[in-house]
């Protein structure tokens, strides 16, 4: 069944009392469709905590999987070993080694993607950076991304292959030796990618080449943040506390602590991030992982040239 970004604001707009109700027949359904054979893709992160929470009220016994690739925050991984029936995998190779053969995951999973392929000679990506892919109809396409053409020249290997290595394949091993189907806590509104696999499939991909059930899609982070607010599950401290703040839009919920808590010392999105953004926070709340991060990695190469900060606003030296 293909879904319109019609049908996407029309659920968004939904109550959360209903997309509770909504989001737990799509858990209903996937877990009938696979005989009770499916499991929570865990993190730890806000999104999951809330999925694992839904899933289990759903059907206790479903095990999560939490992939432990030595990224993670200290508090992210303590608060993942609170939970009961979690299954520990690693990926086959480390961060630094992935990112000496393939490359750093900058901007976007996307446009990661596309100055990996474009370095390779590949016609279609080179046209996304110079804004020459056109849509179905002649026109100007969404998936153009001129604006970060200048990359192409950056003096460090760039690609997507980061989230791959260190997360999705230890998953699909699992999946292939467990027969077990995953449920994961994305959102679309998170990336353009997430949003063409709504439209495309809706929550729960039945028939796609790795069925996938996504039952929060169409959930908000307001959402999110409410939920754990109304229910007062555990959340991972990282996140500190959750708070209204009053904004032009009304009043909105914020974390005082952390925003995502994905890999500390992955780029995507930073860019956007409001300053102090999460490595300059990084630098007064982990500086030993700031320190690897920044100078042993080369994630400050990496930000020097996209021109992101990463030195705190209250450490920088006034010359």
């Amino acid at each position: 069944m293909n879904y319109t970004r019609d049908d996407l604001k029309v659920m968004q707009s939904w109550p959360l009392e209903r997309k509770i109700q909504v989001t737990q027949t799509r858990i209903i359904e996937w877990l009938m469709k696979n005989n009770g054979l499916a499991f929570v893709s865990f993190s730890g992160g806000k999104d999951s905590t809330v999925l694992l929470d839904m899933v289990r009220r759903v059907c206790e016994d479903i095990p999560a999987i939490f992939v432990d690739t030595g990224l993670e925050y200290p508090e992210l991984r303590n608060f993942v070993k609170t939970k009961s029936n979690v299954e520990w995998l690693r990926p086959k190779h480390p961060f630094f080694e992935i990112i000496e053969e393939y490359g750093y995951p900058v901007i976007s999973k996307e446009v990661s993607n596309v100055i990996y392929g474009a370095r390779k000679g590949q016609q279609y990506r080179l046209a996304r950076l110079n804004g020459e892919l056109l849509d179905k109809n002649g026109n100007y396409s969404m998936f153009n991304c001129e604006r970060y053409k200048y990359l192409l020249d950056a003096p460090f290997k760039i690609s997507d292959k980061c989230c791959y290595h260190m997360k999705k394949a230890p998953i699909y091993k699992f999946e292939r030796e467990s027969g077990r189907r995953a449920i994961i806590g994305t959102m679309a509104c998170e990336s353009k990618l997430r949003l063409q696999g709504w439209l495309k499939s809706g929550c729960n991909a039945f028939e796609a080449s790795r069925p996938i059930s996504r039952p929060l899609s169409f959930w908000t982070e307001q959402d999110v943040l409410r939920y754990l607010q109304i229910t007062g599950i555990p959340y991972a401290p990282i996140y500190g506390e959750i708070v209204e703040i009053k904004t032009r839009r009304g009043v909105v919920l914020k974390t005082t602590g952390v925003e995502r808590s994905g890999c500390m010392y992955c780029m995507y999105g930073v860019q956007n991030d409001p300053i102090p953004n999460r490595f300059q926070k990084m630098q007064l709340t982990h500086p030993k992982q700031y320190d690897y991060c920044i100078h042993k990695l080369g994630c400050g190469t990496v930000m020097d040239y996209i021109h992101v900060p990463y030195i705190h606003p209250d450490l920088e030296v006034v010359a």
